[in-house]
């Protein structure tokens, strides 16, 4: 281990880049205790000037994010696609948009980060598909009953014209999840079954030409340099096979969720995992370098979480009661808890997470009545999170401090929940506005400048004006900033034994204080209270999200410290 004297880091920059660790020489699989970057591709960097991110543009970016200090990107959808769910809507899997790019470009993406020693992470969407996509087209030019409409879930209506949905399941994004077609003849004809829009089916998994698609679509990628996936509603998949009413038929729409225990985490979809397991496996005989499947895996508590991930399913799932349990450290003490104890009994490893694509960002979350403590507290989980065993997921922007963007136009807006409901609840843009990279004003360096007479296109989403206060160019060059933390907490997990695979232990430091050790000598307090507290620990931090001094422990605050026994 490195020798760091106490106090030596609590200033940011102290440390060098972290050290390499080649494929070869890891001890254990490379995912258990890796920190993943999350690329909303569409929003990350936009290197031909059309206003929407892409491939190239975050190729252009690797040196950034190695030296932030992560080890891998996990990429949001980037196929073809009507976009009307941007990318998780997919009408071919094997084949890049052209607004992301190339096939092409993919490869050299692909070859860049194996150079970097970066892991790339794909997003497979296998739950539905466009309504553009050629199997769905097919059906409904098919008659009912054929191979064509058994791909996906087809059924008469009932009443006594068949014009009432097949049951009363609501959609997750807003209204019926059924929607009614014309039949090739002109007559209202059959429904099929959607669970977020009408532009995305949901593909019968009891139908085996589905299963041996994706298996096609995983070898695709994976003989194309993918290291892993990341699987969207990995407790989708399969239905009741009765399609039965449910008693609670707005559950998912009113929770945004998956719910309804009908549509969704069916005991066969086990069978699914447990195969694609075996594909990864395979790979990773070949070349020992190990490929990952990590679940989208939204369950009640962590022990039903824990069922996807015996030894012969998936490797990981995000821990999302963390992320849902708000600014409160009973809560966060007790999902931790639980996540810890039901997930270390599959010999997997929790899958922390605490900003995503589809959730409000934590400056904006985290606020109080006090608006300026959002800041301060998502900085704070953030070094929590990154303090606790086993892996951790990071959104891109977080590291800028970026907040919620919450005054978008109406008609801006793209996101189809608000299509659907005629409500900003739920929506998600504001977490998707693209990324600030430099200057003063939008772009922000988010698009190239003109260039030859060529004029750039305004970003997909306005950029604010204030994000000028969070540009990467300026947080780079703020030894205090959030981005400088965070590179902090970054090299320490790579140096520090202690941030591997060692145990957390809780010490009770005292009303709205969590805090505890890992392995020996290492401790980690979260200070909740709204006043300051005298430090678990004496002596000046190893890293801090606030100012500590004089043994107190400000408000809104986190600390790393590096103790000899006894000294807490």
């Amino acid at each position: 281990m490195t020798s760091t004297p106490a106090g030596s880091l609590q200033r940011p920059g102290a440390l060098g880049a972290p050290p390499v660790r080649p494929f070869a020489a890891l001890a254990r699989p490379w995912w258990r205790d890796a920190v993943i970057y999350q690329v909303y591709v569409r929003s990350f960097r936009d290197s031909d000037g059309d206003g929407i991110g892409d491939l190239a543009g975050v190729r252009a970016q690797l040196p950034y994010l190695k030296r932030l200090g992560v080890d891998g990107l996990w990429l949001n959808p980037f196929y073809v696609s009507p976009q009307h769910d941007h990318g998780y809507d997919i009408a071919d899997h094997t084949a890049v948009d052209p607004v992301y790019g190339t096939l092409d470009e993919f490869t050299r993406l692909a070859d860049a980060c194996r150079l970097l020693d970066l892991r790339l992470v794909l997003d497979v969407v296998p739950n539905h598909v466009s309504s553009g996509h050629p199997w769905f087209r097919a059906a409904l030019s098919a008659a009912p009953g054929s191979p064509e409409r058994d791909l996906f879930h087809f059924a008469d209506g009932t009443g006594p014209h068949g014009d009432r949905p097949p049951n009363n399941w609501r959609a997750m994004f807003g209204g019926p999840a059924w929607s009614r077609i014309t039949e090739p003849d002109g007559t209202l004809g059959q429904w099929y079954l959607h669970l977020f829009t009408p532009e995305q089916p949901d593909l019968n998994w009891r139908d085996p030409r589905v299963g041996a698609e994706f298996e096609r679509i995983l070898r695709f990628w994976l003989d194309r340099g993918a290291d892993g996936f990341r699987i969207d509603v990995a407790t989708g998949l399969f239905k009741h096979q009765l399609l039965p009413d449910s008693l609670d038929p707005e559950a998912d729409e009113r929770t945004r969720d998956s719910v309804n225990p009908l549509a969704w985490n069916q005991p066969e979809v086990h069978a699914i995992w447990r195969h694609w397991r075996t594909i990864c496996d395979e790979y990773t005989a070949r070349d020992g370098r190990g490929r990952l499947l990590v679940g989208e895996v939204s369950v009640p508590t962590a022990a039903e979480q824990a069922l996807y991930l015996r030894a012969d399913e998936l490797h990981q799932s995000f821990s999302f009661h963390l992320l849902h349990s708000g600014w409160n450290p009973e809560h966060m003490r007790t999902v931790i808890t639980d996540a810890l104890r039901d997930i270390a009994a599959t010999g997997s490893t929790t899958t922390w997470t605490l900003n995503n694509h589809d959730q409000v960002r934590t400056p904006t979350r985290y606020a109080g009545p006090d608006p300026l403590s959002g800041p301060a507290r998502a900085t704070a989980a953030a070094l929590m999170m990154l303090a606790l065993p086993g892996a951790a997921y990071l959104y891109q922007g977080e590291e800028l401090g970026l907040p919620e963007v919450l005054d978008l136009p109406d008609e801006m807006i793209t996101d189809p929940i608000f299509r659907r409901t005629d409500s900003r609840v739920g929506i998600r843009d504001g977490c998707r506005v693209p990324l600030p990279w430099t200057g003063a004003e939008p772009p922000f360096g988010f698009s190239p400048p003109p260039r030859n007479g060529i004029t750039t296109t305004e970003p997909w989403l306005p950029q604010p004006d204030y994000f000028a206060a969070h540009t990467a160019e300026r947080a780079l060059a703020d030894g205090n900033s959030v981005w400088h933390l965070y590179r902090e907490a970054l090299q320490l997990r790579h140096t520090l034994p202690q941030l591997g695979e060692s145990s957390l232990s809780w010490i009770d430091a005292g009303p709205g204080v969590l805090a505890f050790t890992r392995g020996e000598g290492f401790v980690c307090a979260v200070n909740f209270n709204d006043v300051p507290v005298s430090a678990p620990v004496r002596g000046t931090p190893l890293l801090a999200s606030g100012h500590c001094a004089d043994g107190i422990l400000p408000a809104d605050t986190a600390a790393w410290w590096f103790v000899e026994p006894g000294d807490h």
